[in-house]
């Protein structure tokens, strides 16, 4: 997806992921690689390690959030659609 040369919506669809999340990732991915090269390998202070722990977690709840918000138009209007009196 990064160095492939097709776009994000072309890699998401093999294995049906979502492009937006796709999106997010190959955004993230690009963010790494450019801070890698910024900080040549550079290893990181005890304060940045002792905050990736909470990052990591944050993120996960982030992307839960995100699949959930994909998911709930669906849902709601599936509700919707079984209300008494809807058409």
């Amino acid at each position: 997806m990064i160095d492939s040369g097709r776009t994000i919506a072309e890699v998401a669809r093999e294995p049906g992921l979502d492009a937006g999340m796709s999106s997010g990732w190959a955004k993230d991915e690009r963010r790494r690689v450019t801070a890698a090269e910024i900080h040549e390998g550079k290893t990181l202070e005890a304060a940045e390690r002792a905050e990736l722990p909470r990052l990591h977690r944050q993120v996960a709840e982030l992307e839960k959030d995100n699949a959930f918000l994909v998911k709930a138009p669906a849902y709601f209007a599936a509700m919707q659609k079984n209300r008494p009196g809807s058409l």
